[in-house]
């Protein structure tokens, strides 16, 4: 019981760490290409950890090293397509996009590992089609960027699932520097093509300080170790005080000003988050959200 609290303190500073980081990275993202700032980004915050930690290099065999450059993998997909929908959208709008994969994680469940969701999960999904509707349809019309967000918010949810189900009993700080690593190689196959740019002024250079450190490299390694104790779909409602951050933050510090149909779409897709993931007195979070399995 006193590992899960610590836990769940532990990856609330991960929601805070990476509210703040959309706001940090959104000015940065109009003067620097996606895969050159990821890169970077992915690259600082590797080395980092290995300076922390040099034998961990020692740690890189075996189930560790395929399950990481799998999670990996899954990882740089998911934050390419969000930063991508954040140069074509606003922080407090991508991270309430991004907040559906904690609609999809227990959809995942279902199909990868035949749990079946409780009809409770159908009233969260409306709910949050609702809200992604009040945000993304503006003048009558669809707001295709959002569609970067949607991906990325899949891979997000595949990528939870897959640390529940391949974290635990491994070596976790090896088993996130494996994942970092492999995004920063991704993303440098990425920004290949047209030439590696490098960040052209303090501004993007904080941006990439900032998530490397605090939203890679310790968010990372606290998610890794939090899954390897609680349960993924626990860990998915903790993480959309994400949501929370990256709205609040925006706003305080002028980077935009919400409208109405904004707040109301944020507020049904938090609604729907906590309907579906929120934890009953009397049941465990497994039988809230999954129906019994069949013997």
């Amino acid at each position: 019981m006193k590992r899960n609290g610590l836990a769940v303190a532990a990856l609330l500073v991960v929601t805070i760490a990476w509210g703040t980081s959309f706001v940090a990275m959104k000015p940065a993202m109009d003067k620097s290409p996606v895969f050159d700032f990821l890169a970077i980004r992915f690259t600082i915050a590797t080395i980092l950890m290995i300076i922390v930690k040099p034998k961990v290099l020692k740690a890189f065999t075996g189930k560790t090293l395929f399950y990481g450059i799998i999670l990996g993998v899954i990882l740089g997909f998911s934050y390419i397509t969000q930063t991508i929908g954040l140069t074509l959208s606003t922080a407090a709008i991508t991270s309430f996009v991004t907040g559906l994969y904690v609609i999809l994680t227990p959809l995942l469940v279902w199909v990868i590992f035949k749990k079946k969701p409780r009809g409770i999960v159908a009233i969260g999904a409306i709910l949050a089609t609702v809200g992604l509707g009040f945000i993304t349809i503006k003048d009558a019309s669809f707001d295709f960027g959002q569609i970067w967000t949607m991906l990325c918010a899949l891979g997000f949810a595949a990528h939870i699932v897959g640390l529940g189900r391949w974290s635990p009993g491994k070596d976790v700080y090896a088993l996130t520097v494996i994942q970092l690593a492999t995004v920063a190689l991704v993303c440098w196959i990425g920004a290949a093509p047209d030439g590696i740019q490098q960040p052209v002024d303090g501004e993007v250079w904080f941006a990439i300080l900032f998530t490397a450190v605090f939203a890679t490299a310790l968010a990372f390694f606290i998610q890794t170790w939090a899954q390897s104790v609680m349960d993924a779909s626990r860990v998915a409602i903790i993480l959309t005080m994400e949501v929370v951050f990256a709205a609040l933050t925006s706003v305080a510090v002028g980077q935009e000003v919400l409208s109405l149909p904004v707040i109301f779409g944020g507020a049904l897709m938090l609604a729907a988050m906590l309907v579906i993931e929120w934890p009953r007195r009397d049941s465990t979070l497994e039988d809230v959200i999954y129906e019994p399995m069949a013997h």
